[in-house]
């Protein structure tokens, strides 16, 4: 069971804060059922979840692991879909996002990336896709290495610049 004020990854939300742990005071919640209520690091509103839920829950990486993720970014190989079939396309990236895993996040962005630089062109689709896989990532680096999420990208940067 997380703590109060622990910082998890809630399935494909990102970081959020455990605000409290208790019954759901709303009609037709279990009264006897503990619930996590979860505040996201980005966006608002809040989630409510049972504690025993099978929904993804871990904790966030430490920041051993977050410097070591970075590290190991040039090796990652892009995400790319040759299919262009617009559902099949869609597939593809939810799968990824289930997998749950940042080096999947960093695939997708390397990935889309690369298809938008050899193209020429720009897809709102690709974009968004891009943008919730970068903030997905972008938030729980910014825990880890205790940093502003907006600073994450440099810092990204200056890591691997400096082992280049």
């Amino acid at each position: 069971m997380f703590e109060i004020g622990e910082k998890i990854i809630y399935g494909e939300n990102g970081v959020c804060t455990v605000e409290s742990i208790g019954p759901l005071e709303m009609s037709g919640a279990q009264k006897d059922r503990l619930y996590y209520n979860l505040r996201p690091l980005t966006g608002s509103g809040n989630y409510f979840t049972p504690v025993d839920s099978a929904a993804f829950m871990r904790p966030v990486m430490s920041r051993a692991e977050a410097e070591a993720l970075i590290d190991a970014m040039p090796g990652i190989e892009p995400a790319i879909c040759t299919d262009t079939r617009f559902n099949h396309v869609d597939a593809f990236y939810k799968e990824l996002f289930r997998q749950h895993s940042c080096e999947a996040l960093v695939s997708i962005v390397k990935g889309l990336r690369q298809r938008m630089e050899e193209r020429k062109t720009k897809s709102s689709r690709a974009e968004a896709t891009m943008k919730r896989a970068k903030d997905m990532l972008h938030g729980e680096l910014s825990v880890a290495l205790d940093i502003d999420i907006r600073d994450v990208e440099d810092y990204i940067r200056q890591r691997l610049e400096a082992d280049a």
